[in-house]
């Protein structure tokens, strides 16, 4: 898990058309929670982006300093760098809702 790993396509994606969603998830090593989380991200990234996507994982066993440019404290965490805002998301990302809710994928459902 030392170098990115990416899936990329086209352009565009139904909240976003001027470009690929750019997604960090930052792991340390091949804990299991850390393996649930790449793999939960890819899942919700091709039943949703479907290729407009690139997901870089970064190994803060290999790489601790670069924590600091998106203030990582705690792993696994995916941060969407783009599009714009930046979110951030913390944990094995099993919870499909919030995640897709967290990285603005689907919107929040108007409470009853």
């Amino acid at each position: 898990m030392s170098g990115p790993r990416t899936a990329a396509g086209g352009t565009g994606t139904a909240g976003y058309s001027d470009g690929d969603w750019e997604l960090r998830l930052y792991v340390t090593g091949r804990s299991p929670k850390c393996l649930r989380a790449t793999e939960n991200l890819r899942l919700a990234c091709e039943e949703h982006l479907a290729g407009r996507y690139q997901i870089e994982v970064v190994d803060l066993l290999e790489n601790p300093r670069l924590a600091a440019d998106d203030q990582i404290l705690a792993v696994p965490t995916v941060v969407r760098k783009l599009p714009l805002p930046i979110r951030k998301l913390v944990g094995d990302l099993s919870d499909t809702d919030r995640l897709l809710v967290g990285l603005e994928l689907r919107p929040r459902s108007a409470a009853p």
